[in-house]
């Protein structure tokens, strides 16, 4: 398919703007070319399901208090989700669309309880493990509250560099998570180039809207502090899958240079005979859950992972 007129009519925001022009810059954005990522990104209003009661705490972790945020559905499934935003490891907040409008829209979907982690990030000082540290913990406290409650199932997900560190925090727990929820993962530290005809029409976007070589390495760096020697749980697809993994749902992006991380880990799963299932959202970029619903592909993503959850749920008790 072609990339959705939606996304494609809105890239002449963009004009005459580049990666070059933002490190001559030193990596800051000018407030012009904030304004038209606003307009860029611009659905319009969205407010939360109404049913759906939000509430702001934090979870002691192992370097300090690790802010989160929950919703609970008007008719809980007994099924919960930890939901963790991506942002290359080193952006990203709670407001987020692909983490406030991730996690609400679940809750209303999927009559689940969900837990939005809002990690350290990657920021030169701060690097690997301590986001995953943060992640586990969150992990751990909503490990211990689920298992008081009868038949219930608890998932971890997260999208882009969230869905490693989701990924991560359930290999190095010993708290098993009864399914495992990914969108568009970044969890190869070398990820495979797409095909031809998708790189081609992918040659349309900026180059901001990438990920080069150079991007990824960036961000391996960033988070980890070296591309050597990188560790199995920075960036998890390359641990070995074994038949006896939880339950695992895999979102792709269809225009998206990330993408072959994700298939990566899908072919692994079905070599290795661990339960997969997958979904290529047509049409849309990398990041497509950081828009509202009403954006294309959004609300058939979020229906399909809520699918998942609302799965869980029929095996309960």
């Amino acid at each position: 398919m072609s990339l959705d007129p939606y996304y494609r009519d809105r890239l002449s925001l963009f004009d005459g703007f580049s990666n070059a022009d933002r490190a001559a810059a030193g990596g800051t954005l000018d407030e012009a070319f904030q304004e038209r990522l606003a307009a860029y990104g611009d659905d319009g209003p969205w407010s939360p399901p109404s049913d759906v009661v939000i509430t702001d705490e934090t979870v002691d972790g192992p370097h300090g208090a690790v802010p989160i945020r929950r919703y609970v559905p008007a008719d809980p499934s007994g099924v919960a989700l930890l939901w963790v935003h991506g942002g290359g490891f080193a952006a990203g907040t709670l407001d987020w669309p692909e983490a406030h409008v991730v996690s609400a829209e679940l809750a209303a979907r999927a009559g689940a309880e969900v837990v939005s982690v809002d990690y350290r990030l990657a920021d030169g000082t701060t690097r690997y493990p301590v986001p995953l540290d943060d992640v586990l913990a969150v992990w751990e406290q909503l490990d211990d509250e689920r298992s008081a409650v009868p038949g219930a199932r608890t998932a971890i997900g997260g999208a882009s560099a969230g869905a490693a560190l989701a990924l991560a925090a359930s290999l190095r727990s010993d708290r098993r998570a009864d399914a495992v929820l990914l969108a568009y993962p970044f969890l190869h530290a070398a990820v495979p180039a797409l095909p031809a005809d998708v790189l081609a029409e992918m040659s349309v976007l900026p180059d901001f809207m990438r990920f080069p070589t150079e991007s990824i390495d960036w961000m391996v760096g960033n988070y980890v502090g070296r591309l050597e020697d990188v560790p199995e749980l920075a960036l998890p697809g390359i641990v070995p899958v074994t038949p006896d993994r939880p339950p695992l749902s895999v979102l792709l992006s269809e225009f998206d240079d990330l993408r072959p991380s994700g298939e990566l880990l899908i072919a692994a799963s079905e070599a290795a005979g661990a339960p997969v299932r997958s979904r290529l959202e047509s049409g849309v970029l990398h990041g497509h859950l950081n828009r509202h619903p009403v954006a294309p592909g959004v609300s058939p993503s979020l229906d399909w992972l809520a699918d998942g959850l609302r799965a869980m749920g029929n095996h309960t008790g």
